[in-house]
């Protein structure tokens, strides 16, 4: 199984990958419609949004949280220590 380089979800089946392509190291909620990854702002944004909506912590706490969690994550790991 593998796990998506930008948000650390777990992807089993195809539909958790970009496009339903298994070849990718990204899920589905990390890719542009294109099928590009999201840049770091861009997911940045929707974990924010995510964390609000599913911990009910303030913007700035949730946006502190998302940081925290992306700089653990491979595809963030260098924007992290900028």
């Amino acid at each position: 199984m593998k796990q998506c380089i930008a948000c650390g979800m777990p992807m089993k089946n195809p539909e958790d990958f970009a496009m339903g392509d298994s070849t990718k190291d990204y899920c589905r909620y990390c890719c542009r419609p294109d099928g590009s990854m999201q840049s770091y702002e861009e997911k940045l944004f929707s974990l924010t949004n995510f964390i609000i909506k599913t911990q009910g912590l303030e913007e700035n706490v949730a946006a502190t949280a998302a940081k925290s969690m992306m700089a653990k994550l491979p595809a963030w790991k260098a924007k992290a220590s900028i």
